[in-house]
């Protein structure tokens, strides 16, 4: 059952809370607070970060004439209340569903979302684009997003560009997990105002952000402000919802749950990020030179248990995935075994450092990359779509990608005693299924794959967690009298060249399977072949990947379908190659 909320329902569109008083402004938060504990208990999403920003996100609109004054949400994780407030609350209820509202900005979605976000950081840098651009613009960023190198560089060139640019610096002392390094005390233990006033920011704060009359004095008064001009407002993550402010997690991101007792749906099981951290914690215990580092994810890499174990061989670098890459290089020229856990999405935030640090210098650096392919609702900003191509490319280093739960136990071992270069495994969200690993996984030969089944028809050669489709297709053509012989390569780098050869010449037909982009494991594969002169022979090939577009955001297996590369689309692209 919806709250009552007779203030909110009265919002059509920004315009209308700037005809109600302080008075009526403080009560109409109490009403949205209600409407996105609701809301999100049907459909789960981000929920922590958008009840610390409740009263901001009113005093915001009822100050500023947005959408002229483009206000610009760092990571935009806090955004539903605004959503909710800008024309779109008759469908919050479609947050994060196919064809629902994103998760995050978007620009297509409402001129109220000047620009798109999902990774932190990036809020200063657009808000001064526009303010160059001769528009007038607002940058809220949180404490754990400030560590972003972005974040520093924009703050740099904006305190010195002689414009007016309003920054609100939104403190809730989180990010998803509490916040690491100096940046962060400084926040929180001394007064900061000396530091931003020396990149060239007035400074105003630190201010109660659930304080409706504090805040709309100090928006007010930033509004004739000259220059540039810091307003530090401290929030309470989970803020006005119990639940949320007793758990340690503060509800950053949940599923679905009862809205009047907090009871959150089961977590679904074990997950291949536990299949890693188990798996890596056993191989820390024999090897002391194994560090883990990671970039203000400990908990969703699975690397929180790691730390606990091991807390001076954990490294938490904040959001900053370009020092984590390169800090994990020196770790490796030191001497060490170092585990860099990132999501594939934001490993791509470090993609100069693994070129230039890591493949350049031919360091062992351990790259363990978690969320690869598709990731549901949180969309293509999130999509681990793209690691296999861009890894690839690199001279010296190895790709691998877990088919079952054993195949990514045994790649953590294999990493781990890998001293000749880099090495990456990719896995993804959630349950990966198949085979429990062993007690003691063992290494995996290098560049070597492996044979399934054994058929005449079809030979597929699968990279990755498309594997179990693949079966499934498998079973599906079988019973059309359709053999097929499956395999799993293991790795997109180096290339199992001679099982590649052999399916070649087995098999009237070859299909490549992977859960990325194009331009990933099938080309190599078919950059291979065409340098053997295979395809002179009459093999028919095909290269099954990810669409080359952004995906809307949806459930995996509604994506995967869409992409045809569940079960059943495989098994009707698949016939027709089998008929000739």
């Amino acid at each position: 059952m919806p709250p009552e909320t007779p203030l909110l329902d009265k919002i059509a569109a920004p315009e209308d809370l700037r005809a109600l008083s302080d008075d009526a402004l403080a009560l109409l938060a109490g009403d949205l607070r209600a409407e996105l504990i609701s809301a999100v208990s049907e459909t789960g999403g981000h929920l922590g970060a958008g009840l610390g920003v409740v009263e901001l996100t009113v005093a915001l609109h009822a100050v500023f004439e947005t959408p002229a004054v483009k206000l610009v949400w760092d990571v935009s994780h806090q955004a539903y209340p605004h959503k909710i407030l800008t024309g779109r609350r008759d469908r919050i209820r479609t947050l994060r569903q196919r064809g629902g509202l994103s998760g995050f900005t978007r620009r297509d979605e409402s001129p109220f979302d000047p620009f798109g976000a999902a990774h932190a950081g990036t809020s200063v840098s657009a808000a001064l684009g526009f303010v160059l651009a001769g528009q007038e613009a607002v940058a809220v960023i949180g404490d754990g997003s400030l560590s972003a190198g972005m974040a520093m560089e924009a703050l740099n060139h904006a305190g010195t560009a002689g414009h007016r640019l309003l920054v609100i610096l939104n403190d809730n002392g989180r990010s998803i997990d509490t916040p690491t390094g100096a940046l962060a005390e400084l926040l929180q233990d001394r007064s900061p105002a000396s530091f931003f006033e020396a990149l060239g920011f007035a400074y105003r704060g630190p201010l109660d952000g659930h304080d409706m009359p504090a805040l709309l004095t100090a928006l007010r008064a930033a509004k004739g402000a000259e220059g540039p001009l810091l307003l530090h407002v401290r929030t309470r993550k989970g803020h006005g919802f119990p639940p949320a402010e007793a758990s340690e997690d503060k509800w950053h991101g949940v599923s679905k749950f009862d809205a009047a007792t907090g009871r959150r749906d089961g977590s679904g099981g074990r997950s291949a990020t536990d299949v890693f951290a188990e798996t890596l914690i056993a191989a820390a215990e024999q090897d002391r030179a194994i560090h883990a580092v990671t970039a203000a994810m400990p908990s969703g890499t699975g690397l929180s248990a790691f730390g606990a174990r091991f807390p001076e061989r954990m490294h938490d670098v904040g959001i900053a995935e370009q020092h984590a890459v390169t800090f994990a290089a020196g770790l490796a020229a030191g001497g060490m075994k170092p585990f860099c856990a990132l999501y594939s999405t934001f490993l791509q935030r470090g993609y100069d450092q693994v070129v230039h640090d890591v493949a350049l210098q031919g360091l062992p650096v351990r790259f363990a990359i978690d969320r690869a392919g598709l990731v549901g609702a949180d969309g293509p900003s999130h999509a681990g779509a793209y690691d296999i191509g861009f890894l690839a490319a690199l001279p010296g280093i190895v790709v691998m990608a877990a088919a079952d739960e054993a195949e990514l136990a045994r790649m953590v071992v294999t990493a781990a005693g890998h001293d000749a270069g880099p090495i990456a495994f990719r896995y993804p969200r959630g349950a990966l299924g198949g085979a429990a690993p062993e007690a003691a996984p063992q290494p995996l030969e290098i560049g070597k794959g492996r044979v399934l089944r054994k058929g005449r028809d079809i030979a597929i050669l699968s990279f990755g967690a498309r594997l179990q489709a693949a079966e499934a297709a498998c079973e599906a053509l079988a019973a059309d009298g359709i053999s097929v012989t499956l395999a799993d390569a293991r790795f997109a780098k180096p290339l199992d060249t001679a099982l590649i050869k052999e399916l070649a010449c087995a098999h009237p037909v070859l299909v490549t399977l992977e859960d990325g982009a194009p331009g990933g494991f099938g080309a190599a594969v078919a950059a291979f072949l065409s340098g053997e002169g295979v395809f002179d022979r009459g093999l028919i090939f095909r290269m099954l990947t990810l669409p080359d577009v952004f995906q809307a955001h949806g459930t995996p297996e509604e994506m995967y379908a869409e992409a045809r590369l569940d079960a059943s689309g495989l098994a009707e692209t698949l016939r027709p190659l089998a008929a000739g």
